[in-house]
């Protein structure tokens, strides 16, 4: 999952806001580097990605990519199934998402301590409307590209977008098949920890 996703699946208070996007900008062990709430956060997207990457389902739309193609094949699905998010966002969110990403913009503003590589990143993103954008499917070609440029073989998704272009039905009826399972799971994550934290 890419940033919509993990953001939309990780609760809405600014912390776990907050937390659902540092998941992909913090690595390594994490007991006493955040607060208790942002910790937690962290470990969601973890436990998401993981929940994620294991999945039959998902193991099946990597197989819809060409061979050569299947290093790859998971950054291009989670940015297309951010795509699917954004296109289908009143399904799965009580909230427009304008509303929704304004507060995540509003939470990164407000917090003075960002990963280094977030707060390099985070004016642009509320500027360029990152979240919101992922809407448009033509968008995916401008985030592909700026991914490109952190790999050591950015020659790896040259002509990604046509591939997911052929592939754009099938791969849509994944998402629609697999987000709501992420959902649930999602949901008793948190049920858990909002329940664990009352004991």
């Amino acid at each position: 999952m890419n940033y919509l996703a993990h953001l939309h699946l990780g609760g809405q208070r600014p912390a776990q806001l907050l937390g659902s996007l540092y998941g992909d900008f913090v690595k390594g062990p994490l007991p006493g580097r955040f607060p208790a709430e942002l910790e937690a956060s962290i470990r969601l997207h973890r436990s998401i990605d993981s929940f994620t990457d294991n999945h039959p389902l998902i193991k099946d739309a990597m197989a819809r990519f060409p061979v050569q193609r299947r290093r790859y094949a998971g950054i291009m699905l989670d940015v297309f199934f951010d795509h699917c998010l954004a296109r289908d966002w009143h399904r799965y969110a009580d909230i427009p998402l304008q509303t929704f990403t304004r507060k995540v913009y509003g939470a990164l503003a407000a917090e003075p301590q960002l990963p280094e590589r977030l707060a390099l990143i985070a004016p642009r993103m509320a500027a360029q409307d990152w979240l919101g954008s992922y809407r448009e499917f033509e968008v995916l070609e401008q985030v592909l590209g700026g991914i490109s440029r952190r790999l050591s073989r950015p020659e790896g998704l040259a002509g990604a977008m046509q591939e997911l272009q052929a592939l754009y039905q099938p791969l849509s009826a994944d998402f629609d098949e697999f987000y709501p399972l992420l959902q649930d799971f999602a949901q008793a994550a948190l049920a858990g920890r909002d329940t664990a934290s009352l004991g």
